[in-house]
């Protein structure tokens, strides 16, 4: 069971250091509670946890969320206002590369040593995950240099590879995993994959699906590979159900808890973004509800609703400052009650099977939106544009717990209800970007990479350096003193280092 998995993983670790024990005198030489190796499972596990919750999880609370305009702040507003605090860089550039980088390449290599595509295939695809968002969100960064520090020959200061170089690079190990799980029959990570539980067939269609997404993004900038790789990945069999979704389930046993739920436990500084309910609320979209907690007081009596059967989602304005933001405390919704754990140190919102919901990686829906795209532009021999859209609309809100009649009565709605052509597209775009909630560095990249929706913008107290919504991060802060020439030249081919650069696919 999903659900259990993480708790497996602990018995792996304890039972390496019982087994690292030594009765020779080499052993003498060996700290048994410090194991130099681990089972290429133990490492996985641990890796698909730090991965799904750094790019996936609270990680996104204090950057991409707020770009994305998903959700804004309502405290401690500096994030929202343009200005990602220097440790939050710093933390997730570091340690994404010394922490589950570093332990997919092993697991990678246990693979290949072992000939079994099922071990080395998932973890070269989440990393490939991993690199994606990283660079989705810096542009050049260290990749074919990178994670060889400790091996012969390897350098501490890693080049920084453009990013097409990167991109070409993680189609490549896509479409080489998903060749190699196609046909492979070793046993693979079984348990210790929390993701597939050991499913072969999914890994293959989740590393199509991110080849897909990938391919689409670069399409303007490099149209013809692109439609070569749509083409390959949509041919090799991409997700096909909510059952195919690459999502990271939790035992919320409080050891192991969705991430939000671990932060809205003693912390009460987010809102739901007004650009997205206020898009939700004009469309009568089933899902408000379950993205959004009904507001605790009515903004016309600044006073708890006097009929609770009335209260109404209310989203919250972006870039504010604190002077200005306090007003609205009680009068904007929080995240919807499946991310609050039950009582925490402010209220009790939620229930505690708030702990258990599931962090997501990507999803059926998003494979939907793609091959919608795809046939509209006439791309990569899809057709059907209509048919995908709707497809990929009813998967996300049963993903969220609709029923296929509301997803029927919502695409029959004026502004939901399919229109070929250029309306097409931007209803595609609209659609995918609240259908992409809780993942606020995709839906931050398709805002950048589509426009929609055109109401995303800087907010009223937007710090004076940052004059539009962000393009991409700044590098961490210690770059320009460990690694200097290498950043110094990322910074020669990328541009500024700034907030406001367009890295490769952006241009």
């Amino acid at each position: 069971m999903r659900l259990n998995r993480l708790q497996v993983a602990l018995v792996a670790v304890l039972s390496v250091t019982l087994a690292s024990c030594e009765t020779d005198l080499t052993g003498l030489n060996v700290n048994p509670n410090s194991p130099t190796t681990a089972p290429a499972g133990t490492l996985f596990s641990q890796a698909t946890v730090n991965a799904i919750g750094r790019f996936s999880g609270a990680g996104q609370l204090s950057g991409s969320a707020l770009m994305a305009q998903h959700l804004a702040q309502v405290q401690y507003i500096d994030e929202d206002r343009g200005h990602i605090r220097t440790t939050t860089i710093d933390a997730m550039y570091a340690n994404a590369y010394i922490s589950e980088l570093e332990d997919f390449k092993k697991v990678i290599e246990m693979g290949e040593e072992a000939s079994a595509p099922n071990t080395w295939g998932p973890a070269l695809i989440m990393q490939s995950w991993t690199y994606q968002n990283m660079t989705d969100i810096w542009g050049d960064i260290p990749y074919s240099q990178a994670l060889q520090g400790d091996s012969l020959g390897g350098t501490l200061k890693p080049a920084y590879d453009s990013q097409r170089d990167i991109y070409y690079g993680l189609l490549a190990s896509l479409t080489s995993a998903s060749s190699a799980m196609a046909t492979a029959t070793d046993p693979g990570l079984e348990s210790a994959d929390l993701i597939y539980g050991g499913n072969s067939a999914q890994w293959v269609r989740f590393a199509n699906t991110l080849r897909a997404r990938m391919a689409m993004r670069m399409l303007k900038n490099d149209a013809t590979k692109a439609g070569t790789e749509l083409a390959a990945a949509f041919a090799a069999g991409v997700m096909t159900s909510n059952a195919d979704n690459a999502v990271l389930s939790y035992p919320g046993d409080g050891v192991f808890d969705n991430p939000y739920s671990v932060n809205f436990a003693t912390r009460d500084d987010h809102r739901v973004s007004k650009t997205l309910l206020d898009t939700m609320n004009t469309l009568s979209d089933p899902r408000v509800f379950v993205y959004a907690q009904p507001t605790e007081w009515d903004p016309s009596t600044d006073a708890p609703w006097a009929d609770p059967a009335t209260a109404q989602a209310i989203g919250l304005q972006n870039g504010m400052n604190n002077a200005t933001v306090t007003v609205f405390f009680n009068t904007t919704s929080r995240p919807g009650a499946i991310f609050y754990p039950g009582a925490t140190s402010y209220g009790n919102f939620g229930t505690a099977a708030g702990k258990q919901t599931p962090a997501i990686a990507m999803t059926y829906a998003e494979a939907e939106f793609l091959m919608a795209e795809a046939a509209e532009r006439g791309l990569a021999g899809q057709t059907g544009a209509a048919a995908h859209y709707n497809a990929g609309v009813t998967a996300s809100i049963l993903q969220w717990g609709g029923t296929p009649a509301d997803a029927a009565a919502y695409l029959a709605r004026p502004g939901v209800a399919y229109v070929a052509g250029a309306t097409g597209l931007q209803q595609i775009g609209l659609q995918k970007w609240i259908a992409l909630y809780t993942q606020g560095n995709e839906a931050w990249a398709e805002w950048r990479r589509t426009g929609n929706p055109n109401t995303v913008a800087m907010g009223p107290s937007a710090y004076p350096d940052v004059l539009a919504v962000p393009r991409r991060w700044p590098y961490a802060s210690n770059e320009q003193s460990v690694n200097a020439e290498a950043w110094a030249a990322a910074v020669a081919a990328q541009g500024p280092d700034n907030y406001s650069t367009r890295m490769w696919w952006d241009k």
